[in-house]
């Protein structure tokens, strides 16, 4: 369990809020906005309304006490760079940005962020990804070249076992587990023998998997 200090309560903020809630995080929400902080309430410990771009107001959260800290403001980029330094100096161990350009990144970065999360160019790349393939079910970036993906299995590939057909040697791509009827198992084998109705979670370079499952 982390202690985290999420600042900005808009559409992001609060979703944000609710999975930190699910995963039982410890959580301090704040924004200028009080209907907003209400909003968030059932899904945080504490919440503060208050203006994040003032010292004064800041200090009083011990924002150094903090596994992590989330800039999630998204709609004054002014606010959220003038809170990111804030933090900074006031001692956070680890500061999260949020940001919609590449140009605001940079500022970011300069002005204490120690990483930035994209929501907007994330999920757009993620629906691009998902919606271009019919044989994508989901996938994670991990970094510019490679993601693990959900995809379905070739029909070429039915009734045959992973080491049979040298996956990893020939695609250059590992299968990490196999779901059947909705269950994930990661207990594989080169003995392991393929349905054309399972789902395999496979990681790779975005160039090998298009080539291995014809995407």
């Amino acid at each position: 369990m982390k202690s985290i200090l999420l600042i900005g309560l808009g559409r992001f903020g609060r979703h944000v809020a609710m999975k930190l809630n699910e995963l039982r995080h410890q959580v301090m929400a704040v924004d200028i906005q009080e209907e907003r902080v209400e909003e968030v309430l059932p899904f945080v410990t504490n919440a503060q309304i208050g203006d994040s771009t003032n010292e004064e107001f800041m200090e009083s959260l011990g924002v150094r006490n903090f596994d992590v800290c989330i800039v999630a403001i998204g709609d004054n980029f002014q606010s959220s760079l003038e809170t990111t330094a804030l933090l900074k100096e006031l001692g956070a161990e680890l500061v999260v940005a949020r940001a919609a350009r590449d140009v605001h990144a940079k500022f970011l970065l300069r002005n204490g962020a120690d990483e930035i999360v994209y929501p907007e160019k994330q999920l757009a790349s993620w629906t691009a990804i998902r919606y271009s393939s019919d044989h994508i079910f989901d996938y994670v970036q991990l970094d510019d070249g490679y993601a693990i993906f959900e995809v379905s299995v070739p029909e070429e590939w039915d009734g045959k076992t992973i080491g049979g057909m040298d996956i990893r040697r020939r695609y250059n791509v590992n299968i990490m587990a196999v779901k059947r009827e909705g269950k994930l198992n990661p207990n594989i084998s080169s003995q392991t023998m393929l349905s054309g109705k399972d789902v395999l979670l496979v990681l790779g370079s975005h160039k090998d998997i298009q080539k291995c499952f014809h995407i």
